[in-house]
């Protein structure tokens, strides 16, 4: 260390001689105790105050510059380094220097910038305000035959690509290219992966999907699919997944999805039809996922439905209802729920037996599958009283549905069952599907439904007792009643918070419940005035019906042309 001690006191004096083969020795004694030993070297260069010299030595005319570049490198592998490097001035030096045409140079800039910036968001994106992005993309193209300056670069898209920041700057260049044709080029295993690390991130944004579609990512990946579809090595299993994983993500953009769909009879499509019936799970997992994204606009999910695709998603989720694969049958229950979505599809699913189907995992116990079985009923039965009042009569559904009611660990599932519960009832307005409600405790889920803070939830759930009231209210005005119903109904009309459709909805189910003759409800009711300054709410449970529906029917009711299909009580029939 004494020799070290030395050097330090040297290298100050020729930083400013600028005496270059004096100073390429002094370097040269740094690199080789840093070598020896990097912390306590690091220490004795930053309590000798030389770092400030640095920047002055970062210049691309001298000699010894990939030497400093290198140092600074090597000392930046500390985290205790890094700040002082910063507070030295040494960044925007270095980046200066991604301008040079010399190879050792940039590839040692380059270390040393991705060491002192490494794991610091904050300091990447300051390099991505300085332009580095568009500069480092242009050398990947210049210099994409140096294994270690494409490397380097990669290793930097991969750390600056997870700020979001980046992305409209890799959007403006060439990246999606410069990858894909780099992509091709590479035989080895890791050389892809680490290719495959920038993508993944870098596809999260949906103009640089579209890029990499253009640039014929695709097509590599389903080469890599088809190559290790049948391998049982652990790496090639690992790049099944990611090829596959990619090609889902791509799919997340409407632009790209469209474009890979080309009206049902494009390549990509069809070769995604052909995973679903594999034996491998990976392969049905991405499948179905690719069909979920597919299915996201409705001529897409006309065109599939008309195909034959559900028939296909059937024979996948049958394959996995004993002790099958959860994230496949996930995968298959959100591809049927978005294709039930356009209203055509709604009967010819039902036809093909798709309620069945998806029933088959009533008994699941995990949640993300109880979330899309849910979804998936509920679409399907949309405005299809016969399928909703068939499916309202089953006895075990509606058990399993207040069960989940009750699901507090889990907000999607329960906000779902909920939301089920109150579509059965609306779309078959039905005596007997609100007897079996009744009959298996839902109604009190109902009423707390009133009371959620999403006001969608709220009309569903005051439609849906509003047709309870004026259907079957002799059967539920007890379970009404110990529901605090009456007390929730004031509170909603109090609020000021409350949506005009919620007040209209509200005061539509007071009038359906004056139907309650000489009962506990009718009591509440009377003994409450909703109209301060007003008179009686009104004696005669007749004079109710007769009166109030035409006030709220005429004046409060929102059938408008804003009016959510089926939300308010006087749209029903």
């Amino acid at each position: 260390m004494d020799n070290l001690s030395d050097t330090l006191k040297k290298l100050k004096i020729t930083a400013v001689d600028r005496t270059d083969d004096s100073l390429e020795g002094c370097l040269d004694c740094l690199l080789q105790a840093l070598a020896q030993n990097n912390m306590e070297t690091s220490e004795k260069i930053q309590g000798s105050g030389i770092l400030q010299l640095f920047a002055s030595l970062l210049v691309p005319q001298s000699s010894c510059t990939a030497k400093v570049a290198n140092i600074i490198a090597e000392i930046a592998k500390n985290e205790f380094m890094r700040i002082p490097c910063v507070d030295a001035g040494l960044i925007s030096p270095l980046v200066q220097l991604l301008n040079s045409k010399d190879q050792e140079v940039l590839l040692q800039t380059g270390r040393a910038l991705g060491n002192i910036c490494y794991d610091s968001h904050s300091l990447q994106a300051q390099l991505i305000n300085m332009g580095v992005i568009p500069t480092l993309v242009k050398l990947l193209g210049i210099h994409c035959q140096n294994a270690a300056l494409t490397e380097m670069c990669l290793v930097a898209f991969g750390n600056l690509a997870e700020l979001e920041s980046s992305k409209e700057q890799f959007a403006s260049t060439n990246i999606a290219e410069e990858l894909v044709k780099l992509f091709k080029k590479q035989i080895d295993h890791d050389k892809r992966e680490m290719v495959f690390e920038v993508l993944a991130p870098l596809a999260e944004n949906d103009a640089i999907k579209l890029q990499l579609v253009e640039a014929g990512l695709v097509e590599c990946l389903l080469e890599i699919v088809q190559q290790k579809v049948d391998s049982d090595k652990e790496e090639d299993i690992a790049e099944l997944k990611t090829a596959s994983d990619l090609m889902v993500l791509l799919l997340l953009g409407d632009e790209s999805m469209q474009k890979l769909f080309e009206g049902g009879k494009g390549n990509v499509f069809q070769r995604v039809l052909s995973w679903i019936p594999s034996n491998n799970h990976q392969l049905q997992l991405a499948g179905a996922l690719a069909i979920a994204n597919f299915a996201r606009n409705d001529g897409n999910c006309i065109h599939m439905v008309d195909n034959g695709i559900v028939e296909k998603l059937m024979d996948l989720l049958d394959r996995h209802v004993e002790d099958g694969n959860v994230t496949v049958q996930h995968a298959a229950l959100s591809a049927l729920r978005n294709l039930a979505i356009p209203v055509i599809n709604k009967a010819k699913m039902l036809s093909a037996g798709v309620t069945e189907a998806v029933l088959k995992f009533l008994k699941s116990e995990m949640p993300p599958v109880q979330f899309k079985l849910l979804g998936t009923l509920r679409m399907l039965i949309d405005a299809q009283a016969e399928a909703a009042e068939q499916l309202g009569k089953n006895v075990k559904l509606v058990e399993r549905l207040v069960e989940w009611c009750e699901a507090k660990d889990h907000a999607g599932v329960m906000g779902e069952s909920n939301r089920l519960l109150s579509a059965l009832i609306r779309h078959s307005k039905s005596k007997d599907v609100i007897k079996t409600i009744v009959q298996s405790g839902g109604i009190k889920h109902l009423v707390t439904m009133a009371t959620s803070e999403h006001v969608i939830m709220q009309n569903e759930a005051l439609v849906a007792l509003a047709l309870i009231a004026a259907l079957e209210l002799g059967t539920a005005e007890k379970d009404l009643e110990s529901a605090k119903l009456v007390q929730i109904l004031h509170t909603l009309l109090a609020d000021e918070r409350s949506a005009p459709e919620i007040k209209y909805n509200s005061m539509v189910l007071i009038c359906a419940l004056m139907g309650s003759v000489a009962s506990a409800l009718l009591k509440e009711l009377e003994a409450w005035n909703p109209w301060a300054g007003g008179s009686i709410f009104l004696d005669v449970a007749g004079m109710a019906l007769s009166a109030l529906p035409t006030v709220v029917f005429s004046v409060l009711c929102c059938c408008t042309d804003e009016c959510p299909s089926n939300l308010c009580f006087a749209c029903i029939p």
